[in-house]
C-alpha cells in the first residue's frame, strides 16, 4: 500500500466527498462504481450519518469503496447510536436501546427520513461489522480517543476489535458495565467534571446543559484544567453568560491517564473543528484531528498520509462544504 487518506465525519454529505474524493485522485471505476486509487487507500474516521442531505449517496459511496477494498472505515458515535436507536430492549417492550426520545430522533431524523426502511436495516448491519479501531503499523486511526485501557477492556468483551453479536452491543448500551464505559471512551472521548474544580454546568452547541468537558487527550504534556479541558467554544452559563476561563491548575494524576504519548501517529474525528488546522490545536506531532464540521458549512477534510513519522500541517486536504 502506497499510502492512506483519512477522511473525517461526512454526516451525509455526498457533494462534498465526491469532491474531496475527486480532489483526492481517486476514479470511479466503470466496472464496479467504486471510487479508487492505485495503490493507496482511504481510511473513513466514522459519523457517515446524521444532519446531511444526502445519505443514500454517502452510504452507497462508502459501501462500494469498503467492499472493493479501495476503503477502510472505524466505527463513529453516530453509527453506534443508529444500531442502539434500532435495536429493541430485550427485557421492556417497546424500549430500545437508545431511548428514542425527542433529542434522539431529532439527531437521527435525516438518516430514518432518507433511507428507506429495507436498505436502512441492511446498512445497519453493515455499521455492525465496522472496527472499532484500525492499528495499521504506521498508522492508527479511531473515532474520538485511542486509549489502550479501554480496547483491552472491549478485546476482553468481544474477543477482538468488533462487535459479533446483539447480546455484546446490550452491554455496550448498559450503563455501569465496563464494556459501555470502554465504548463511551473510543466513540465519544473522555469527559473530566467540571464540578469537583468549583466550575459551573455549562450549555453546548446543540443547547444541552453539561456538568463535563471533553478532555484534549492529544495532548500529551497537559497538567491543568485550562490545558485539559477543552472548552473553547462559544459556551454559556445557565445564566446566559458567557462561560469563565478555566483555573490553570493541576489536576490529578487520574485525570490525565488518557493523554497520548505513543510513537505511531493517531487520526481521530469527533470534535468539530473549524478552520484551517492549526498546531497544538488540531494536530500535534503524532495525532491530527480530521473532523472540520463539514455540516456546519465547514470543511470535508482529509489527511493524505505517505509515511511519514510526525504530522505534516501541509499533508492536509480539504474541500469546502
Amino acid at each position: 500500500m502506497g499510502g492512506y487518506d483519512i477522511i473525517g465525519d461526512v454526516h451525509g454529505c455526498a457533494t462534498a466527498l465526491k469532491e474531496l474524493l475527486d480532489v483526492l485522485g481517486y476514479r470511479v471505476n466503470a466496472s464496479s462504481g467504486a471510487y479508487e486509487y492505485p495503490d493507496r487507500q482511504a481510511i473513513f474516521v466514522g459519523d457517515l450519518v446524521d444532519r446531511g442531505a444526502e445519505h443514500v449517496d454517502v452510504l452507497q459511496i462508502v459501501k462500494r469503496m469498503t467492499d472493493g477494498g479501495s476503503a477502510q472505515i472505524v466505527m463513529g458515535n453516530h453509527e453506534f447510536n443508529a444500531i442502539a436507536y434500532d435495536t429493541p430492549h430485550p427485557d421492556r417492550s417497546g424500549v430500545f436501546l437508545r431511548p428514542r426520545t425527542e433529542k434522539n430522533s431529532k439527531q437521527h431524523k435525516a438518516f430514518l427520513e432518507q433511507v428507506d426502511a429495507d436498505a436502512r436495516t441492511d446498512y445497519l448491519d453493515w455499521f455492525m461489522s465496522f472496527p472499532l479501531w484500525l492499528d495499521l503499523g504506521g498508522i492508527r486511526v479511531i473515532h474520538a480517543c485511542w486509549h489502550e485501557p479501554s480496547m483491552r477492556e472491549v478485546r476482553a468483551a468481544l474477543g477482538s476489535d468488533r462487535f459479533s453479536s446483539r447480546e455484546q452491543f446490550i452491554r455496550a448500551t448498559t450503563k455501569g458495565d465496563p464494556l459501555y464505559e470502554a465504548i463511551e471512551v473510543l466513540l465519544k472521548g473522555p469527559e473530566i467534571e467540571l464540578g469537583t474544580h468549583g466550575m459551573p454546568p455549562y450549555y453546548d452547541k446543540d443547547g444541552h446543559a453539561r456538568t463535563k468537558a471533553r478532555v484534549a487527550w492529544w495532548k500529551d504534556d497537559a497538567t491543568t484544567l485550562r490545558e485539559l479541558a477543552v472548552m473553547d467554544g462559544n459556551f454559556e452559563t445557565a445564566d446566559g453568560e458567557r462561560y469563565p476561563t478555566l483555573p490553570d491548575v493541576e489536576v490529578a494524576e487520574s485525570e490525565r491517564s488518557f493523554s497520548y504519548r505513543g510513537e505511531v501517529p493517531v487520526f481521530y474525528g469527533h470534535y468539530w473543528r473549524s478552520g484551517r488546522p492549526q498546531a497544538g490545536v488540531d494536530f500535534s506531532r503524532r495525532t491530527a484531528c480530521v473532523d472540520f464540521s463539514a455540516i456546519k458549512s465547514g470543511m470535508l477534510a482529509a489527511y493524505r498520509w505517505d509515511g511519514e513519522r510526525e504530522i505534516r500541517d501541509d499533508h492536509y486536504v480539504n474541500v469546502m462544504n
